[in-house]
């Protein structure tokens, strides 16, 4: 029994051990013009609260912490990003087009009004990206008022 016990903690270790040379690629590219903070004049509160609580997921550059670089945490993680990059990418703002702009932005302010975002294991690990009522109330704002802007432009044009 004990040499069943030896074996299996001995082989879960070297598994452990293997799968961290399988790691994800890391989300670490450049801030380039399109670039929602080049697009768009943003309000220096409201680009605190996008880079604290948004950012990691939602653009082409992570903040990683030393945890994310630990199999299997760093392949959860990674699956994190490539779905919220695919929700929103706000390093691709300059390529998007009107009407999805306003899109995202009503769902920016419905996703955090009913504190689906950020995720709940994000908010558990970084208490920064936790929200207060305030922040979100100045967020929604903030999206409400840039989405009536684009919509005044779209209409001048």
């Amino acid at each position: 029994m004990r040499r069943i016990l030896r074996f299996s903690i001995i082989f879960l270790l070297l598994a452990f051990f293997a799968i961290q040379f399988f790691q994800p690629e890391k989300n670490s590219g450049e801030v380039s013009s399109n670039h929602i903070f080049n697009q768009v004049e943003v309000p220096e509160n409201i680009q605190t609260l996008l880079t604290t609580a948004c950012m990691d997921c939602h653009s082409d550059h992570t903040n990683y912490w030393w945890y994310n670089h630990i199999a299997p945490v760093s392949w959860m993680v990674s699956d994190h990003i490539t779905e919220g990059k695919s929700e929103l990418n706000f390093s691709e703002w300059g390529t998007m087009d009107i009407f999805e702009k306003i899109t995202k932005l009503e769902e920016i302010c419905q996703e955090t009004k009913r504190k689906s975002m950020p995720l709940k294991s994000y908010r558990a690990i970084h208490p920064k990206a936790k929200l207060s009522d305030e922040q979100i109330a100045e967020l929604c704002d903030w999206t409400t008022k840039l989405a009536e802007e684009l919509l005044t432009n779209a209409a001048g044009e």
